[in-house]
């Protein structure tokens, strides 16, 4: 990273404490001598990226995560939820909790945009924190050979840039974290992230200009910039799902499993939606 990062590595390298040492050092990351994974993250990094995500978990967003018994305490699986938020807030509080409130920890690898990968300064970040654009191959690897827990959000950027008026809906799941199920024996996990919808509610995509500047979508939130709320984060774990086959089957065998897990998700958004006192409680 440049140098102009100096001054925040440092202050975040001061909120690394040895308790925060400790859990990540039971996540048992395998680390070439300069600290740094196959896949290019970067020991260092991750520490202070959970040190400030400590922060959000804890004070800012007060995250609850129900069900946590539902992810495997080792082994393959995908995390399978609805998109909200406008940027990867939802992503990184999945990961946050079942860092910082599983146990054992677990480390989450995020199928992320090309675009952010893309994206000079934030491509690297996202690669130093351990995050892999969203593609089969990596996606597949990663489940096979690291036995990881994999986070796929299929409703793709539809969810990532949806407007208030299709809050908490389920938009439609792509049928590739199916198929990658099936191949790699991977139990679905379903979850439902709330509070995304308030934290940064988008009027408008404001496809037109997001074109122009290359992007795909551009958030039209009441405060101007995509900046989170501070609302109560509520995370629901389901009970997995396994599903089985080859991963190459026709689409009339895939598409009703699709809609199982899909369903599976709407439900638990509906109850996480009941059970919740309100949008900062």
């Amino acid at each position: 990273m440049g140098t102009w990062t100096r001054p925040l590595r440092r202050a975040l390298d001061r909120m690394v404490d040895e308790s925060l040492r400790e859990r990540y050092a039971r996540l048992r990351v395998p680390l070439n001598a300069y600290g740094y994974d196959r896949w290019g993250a970067s020991r260092d990094d991750q520490l202070r990226t959970l040190a400030l995500l400590r922060w959000f978990h804890e004070t800012y967003f007060r995250v609850e995560a129900h069900g946590l018994a539902h992810v495997p305490e080792g082994g393959r699986a995908l995390l399978v939820g609805n998109h909200s938020g406008q940027l990867a807030y939802d992503g990184m509080l999945v990961s946050s909790a079942l860092f910082f409130d599983k146990e054992p920890p677990r480390m989450t690898r995020a199928m992320i945009e090309r675009f952010f990968i893309e994206t000079p300064v934030v491509g690297t970040l996202m690669t130093r924190m351990g995050q892999l654009t969203g593609i089969q191959e990596n996606a597949e690897r990663l489940l096979v050979e690291e036995e990881a827990l994999v986070l796929v959000f299929p409703e793709g950027a539809r969810g990532g840039g949806r407007v208030w008026a299709d809050r908490y809906r389920v938009l439609g799941f792509s049928q590739g974290f199916l198929r990658l199920a099936m191949r790699t024996g991977a139990p679905i996990v379903p979850f439902a992230f709330i509070g995304g919808e308030e934290m940064c509610p988008s009027l408008s995509r404001g496809e037109p200009l997001a074109k122009v500047l290359g992007l795909p979508y551009l958030p039209l939130v009441p405060w101007g910039l995509p900046l989170p709320a501070p609302v109560k984060v509520h995370i629901h774990f389901g009970a997995p799902i396994r599903v089985e086959g080859s991963g190459d089957e026709e689409d009339e065998v895939i598409l009703p499993e699709v809609r199982r897990v899909e369903h599976a998700v709407s439900e638990l958004i509906a109850r996480g939606l009941a059970e919740r006192r309100g949008v900062f409680l």
